[in-house]
């Protein structure tokens, strides 16, 4: 199964909202929390581009707007085109000013996670993490590879269960990580074995602050980025809602 990826800024997002659908545009502005309009805005944004992009589609409003994310019943995000469901699965992930949408070609689920490298407690990681996991984190050397490994596991079981289509309402120990220990340039293969379930495969890979992980219901090559380079390669986090939390309608 290959796996298409792109990633996008907050700060890239249009003035303008001509590329959203009119449903769109209506529950984003009767979002009162500056960070959760933003992340629902920063999710359409890079899914819509990711989409045109893997299906050939021209990148002007008009067609972006033809485009539609909806969430299903379970939350996990479906792609709409022209009113009409798509054949192309989807995954969507934030974290710190930048989104990611994964796209994948095939008939088996995707799932994506987008995760900062920062501190990660004992207790996180007793209380989230299987034995098997948990002992591979412990055999770290030092604090920055107790990060980095923690936050790979988080970042895998995360994408693990968006496939699973449950998220974190889901026991996190159900699923378990295993990868390689450390990180090499490029790409690094991961499998998920759900408990009493299939074997997902999936990549990760490190860019800077950022540690991004994929999962899917079916083995491929190393993922594919949309756009070269990636965006992601030279990301720095930012929060910039927090100099207005709330929008400006409600007087943030």
């Amino acid at each position: 199964m290959q796996i298409l990826w792109l990633a996008e800024s907050e700060r890239s997002l249009p003035a303008e909202a001509d590329w959203l659908t009119p449903a769109e545009r209506e529950r984003a502005g009767g979002m009162r929390f500056t960070k959760r309009r933003m992340d629902y805005l920063l999710g359409r944004w890079v899914g819509k581009n990711a989409v045109a992009r893997a299906l050939g589609y021209p990148l002007d409003p008009p067609s972006l707007a033809s485009i539609a994310i909806r969430n299903a019943e379970d939350g996990a995000p479906e792609v709409w085109i022209e009113g009409a469901p798509a054949p192309i699965g989807i995954s969507l992930s934030d974290r710190a000013g930048w989104g990611v949408c994964a796209v994948g070609l095939g008939d088996a689920p995707v799932g994506c996670d987008l995760e900062l490298v920062e501190p990660r407690s004992r207790v996180f990681v007793g209380d989230y993490f299987t034995a098997g996991e948990k002992a591979w984190v412990e055999a770290a050397d030092g604090d920055e590879e107790w990060d980095a490994r923690a936050n790979l596991v988080w970042s895998a079981k995360e994408s693990a269960l968006k496939v699973l289509r449950s998220g974190l309402r889901r026991d996190t120990r159900e699923v378990e990580v295993t990868t390689a220990a450390g990180s090499a340039p490029g790409w690094e293969p991961l499998s998920v074995q759900v408990s009493q379930g299939p074997l997902f495969s999936g990549w990760w890979q490190r860019f800077g602050d950022f540690l991004l992980s994929f999962a899917a219901g079916r083995e491929g090559p190393p993922p594919v980025c949309l756009s070269e380079p990636p965006a992601l390669g030279a990301a720095e986090p930012f929060h910039d809602w927090l100099e207005r939390p709330l929008s400006p309608a409600d007087g943030g």
